[in-house]
């Protein structure tokens, strides 16, 4: 090849290359322009004020691909689909209840990650921070805000088999007065007290400041049990009972329940819990669901399914009737404000 000949091919790889660069530049001018109006695979987000006090809101987890993912974010109650507006607070579990909100939030070090309970006020400013000991799984808030519960997995990373292990915590943020673990309180079961080595808690659900159920797991068996704070007891009341969630009257549970013949890693199917008759109803969801459910309303449950961008938000009657439906993509753990 002449000396001519190596020059222009220099020139046009040269600008080719500065054709490349310039389109890159301007995509990603262009992806950096809508950071603030579109979000992959979910309704528009932007940045701006999130607040745990009002009325008429939903504040959840956004699971959406792309800048705000795990973002606290902030919907109307009658459009949850709809755009959202996103907060600077990420967690991996959240809740919230009369202005006090809980995040379950995961700090990545050098070495490794490291989890806390982070306790949030009405504007989503910290309050206090625990840390804890392994991955958020379940998280609660008592209705009047004083109470907060969480549960981490510290072996293992899912209820559907038997080799995990669970810690519960519970706090009150009047005093932060912290219980570490449910395995401190006293368990009653079958009217006596019961002791073993391979006892698991998970899924609180606040009746009051002093009472909650939960699940229980020993010997291969699960129980729905009741807590009592002040006493530092908790009584078993049935089994097969996990992830149980008190309805806002206060008289029923919904909560998820192993089924015979199915999948060993989809067991469970939604049942509610008549607490005066102790009837059983199975709800209008077929598909097994591993989430705590989270009542919309006095009639109404939602729950998080596997979606294209990690959870989806499903929700179904209480009562057994209708069917399920979707409400929001790409969202997880919602809580209702007012």
């Amino acid at each position: 090849m002449t000396a001519r000949a190596r020059l222009i091919t220099l020139v046009v790889a040269v600008a080719l290359l500065g054709t490349v660069a310039f389109a890159s530049v301007m995509h990603a001018s262009q992806r950096a322009g809508e950071r603030d109006t579109a979000q992959p695979g979910g309704p528009p987000v932007s940045a701006g004020a999130v607040s745990l006090t009002g009325s008429g809101r939903m504040v959840f987890r956004n699971m959406a691909w792309g800048p705000y993912r795990d973002d606290l974010v902030s919907v109307p109650v009658g459009d949850p689909g709809g755009a959202r507006v996103a907060a600077s607070v990420r967690c991996l579990r959240f809740y919230a209840a009369a202005g006090t909100g809980v995040c379950l939030r995961k700090e990545d070090g050098a070495l490794q990650e490291t989890y806390f309970a982070s306790i949030l006020d009405s504007g989503l400013r910290t309050l206090h921070d625990f840390p804890i000991a392994g991955i958020p799984t379940r998280t609660r808030v008592s209705p009047s805000g004083h109470m907060v519960a969480w549960t981490v997995f510290v072996g293992g990373d899912s209820y559907a088999g038997s080799n995990f292990s669970t810690r519960t915590s519970i706090v009150d943020t009047r005093t932060w007065e912290l219980t570490p673990s449910l395995e401190d309180y006293t368990i009653i079961k079958d009217g006596r007290p019961y002791h073993s080595a391979d006892v698991n808690f998970w899924g609180v659900t606040f009746s009051d400041d002093g009472h909650f159920y939960a699940t229980l797991a020993t010997k291969g068996q699960t129980y729905l049990i009741r807590g009592d704070v002040a006493a530092r007891t908790v009584t078993t009341m049935r089994t097969n009972v996990e992830c149980p969630s008190l309805s806002p009257d206060g008289t029923r549970l919904v909560f998820k329940k192993r089924v015979p013949g199915a999948d060993p890693d989809e067991p469970w199917r939604l049942y509610a819990l008549d607490l005066k008759t102790m009837a059983e109803t199975p709800l209008a969801e077929s598909r097994s669901v591993d989430d705590q459910v989270v009542w919309s309303d006095e009639n109404t449950v939602m729950y998080g399914l596997a979606g294209d961008y990690g959870d989806d938000l499903w929700s179904v009657p209480a009562d057994g009737t209708g069917a399920a439906r979707r409400v929001a993509v790409a969202a997880l753990n919602p809580a209702f404000i007012g």
